[in-house]
């Protein structure tokens, strides 16, 4: 059977699925729903739980019962946040969206990877894998791009409200994709087909993989770090740009920056591992976060904000980097669970950085918490320079 065509289906579901312009005025919807800084990161650390609590199921699920069957649900929640954010007016409300957020991206993140790493591995193009989840990423982006600056426009024109309405449209658009994918047949051993796998034996079987291979867990633990501290850039820096005084008309450019500086890391990650090596393209991109992230919290002018751009910059990097590094060293039959790794420790990070994040942003204003993402990504930097000495070039 011809698997091609998912790769292009997953391209224009990721292409839809980013097609919300609601979130560029996510953060001010809330605040104007009455939600503080604080309700916020409560909110995120909901998120970050479930993750942390489904991230390996579902990643198991999906290996045992198919890749495609948890990209269709975590589309139709998809469309259910937005439904349910439309009429929201208090806090349970949002916990409630964000706890189906949180089971979306469970059941997609290490879905997609092993379904695009499997389509390409049939194709005999798995060599390929970073190059085309960087092109993925970058759709992914151009997408957030367009529905920024159209949604800073429309809701300066008809207020916050109608880029819901419009991102709904898109998440449904994205579900019916979904429902369109061809489930790979299952990789097993004769073993494994005659009996499933106990749960609790992909847990131990993963667990000794990484044990086995610190270099692995190297990589995947400096994309935790770097994955978790970009997402307090992608979620907060609308307050940051606010308390730099500019108005909201700017927000669209400001958001479309901050997504098409991501797009060149995305698209020469390939090509940037077989120049520089892992081992030193990891140390720069340590390097320029805990920099950049100092910059962001103690220059509080346009010099902050630059520095908060260059380390976006540097980001589109990391995922293709860290995703690419696991995949071709993974068995296929494990690959969504081993995947599911990767997003569970990100979260992990996100809850220990949001718990940070939101002390020090409660006494020092949205600078203190970048100062703490500084101080832990410092943290991650030295001990990358002492664990570092075996990694490949």
């Amino acid at each position: 059977m011809d698997y091609s065509a998912n790769v292009w289906k997953l391209y224009a579901m990721r292409f839809f699925s980013s097609l919300i312009p609601a979130y560029v005025i996510e953060r001010l919807y809330w605040e104007e729903r009455g939600m503080t800084i604080q309700m916020v990161i409560y909110a995120e650390l909901i998120y970050a739980l479930t993750i942390v609590l489904l991230e390996v199921p579902t990643g198991i699920l999906a290996d045992r019962f198919g890749r495609t069957r948890m990209l269709v649900l975590s589309a139709l929640l998809g469309c259910a946040e937005f439904a349910i954010l439309i009429y929201a007016t208090a806090f349970w409300h949002f916990a409630a969206v964000v706890f189906l957020a949180g089971i979306s991206r469970s059941a997609s993140s290490g879905s997609e990877n092993a379904l695009l790493y499997d389509t390409l591995k049939v194709q005999g193009k798995a060599a390929s894998f970073e190059r085309q989840l960087g092109f993925l990423n970058a759709l992914d982006l151009t997408a957030a791009i367009l529905a920024a600056l159209c949604g800073s426009l429309l809701a300066g024109r008809f207020g916050l409200e109608l880029n819901y309405w419009i991102s709904l449209g898109s998440a449904a658009v994205a579900w019916v994709l979904s429902m369109t994918l061809k489930e790979l047949a299952p990789i097993q051993s004769e073993a494994e087909s005659e009996e499933a796998i106990p749960f609790r034996e992909y847990v131990r079987v993963s667990l000794r993989f990484f044990r086995k291979n610190p270099n692995v867990l190297l990589v995947m633990f400096t994309g935790m770090i770097t994955g978790a501290a970009m997402g307090y850039i992608e979620e907060f820096w609308q307050l940051y740009v606010d308390r730099l005084g500019f108005q909201v008309f700017y927000f669209g450019m400001i958001s479309g920056s901050v997504m098409l500086l991501q797009l060149p890391g995305n698209i020469l990650a390939h090509w940037l591992i077989q120049k520089l090596g892992y081992r030193k393209l990891l140390f720069i991109l340590l390097a320029v976060f805990t920099i950049g992230f100092a910059y962001v919290a103690t220059c509080r002018d346009v010099a902050g904000l630059t520095a908060m751009l260059i380390i976006c910059a540097c980001s589109g990097v990391m995922e293709p980097l860290a995703s690419g590094y696991l995949h071709h060293r993974i068995d296929s039959s494990k690959r969504a669970t081993m995947d599911s790794f990767q997003s569970l420790g990100e979260n992990v990070m996100s809850i220990v950085a949001g718990l940070g994040f939101g002390y020090y942003a409660t006494k020092y204003d949205v600078f203190g918490g970048y100062g703490f993402v500084a101080f832990l990504c410092l943290g991650c930097w030295m001990w990358f320079i002492a664990a570092s000495r075996r990694l490949e070039r």
